[in-house]
């Protein structure tokens, strides 16, 4: 799955990316970017991720960089 980072939040490591195929919202939880590439994410950053669904939200997983142009 590949999608654009719309917000992030160094200090909680939340944050919100954009789906590239429907629009849609996936969330970091704090602790996403533990054990990837990542330090940080800027807003607009594309990156590509696995999806991993639980109460009722899709969250990102295992964040990798992605292509560039949006």
């Amino acid at each position: 799955m590949q999608g654009v980072v719309k917000v992030y939040d160094p200090k909680t490591g939340a944050g919100i990316i954009i789906r590239e195929d429907n629009r849609e919202p996936v969330y970091l939880r704090p602790g996403s970017l533990d054990g990837s590439l990542f330090r940080m994410l800027r807003q607009g950053q594309r990156v590509v991720f696995d999806i991993s669904g639980e109460d009722g939200r899709d969250y990102a997983t295992r964040l990798r960089f992605g292509s560039d142009g949006y």
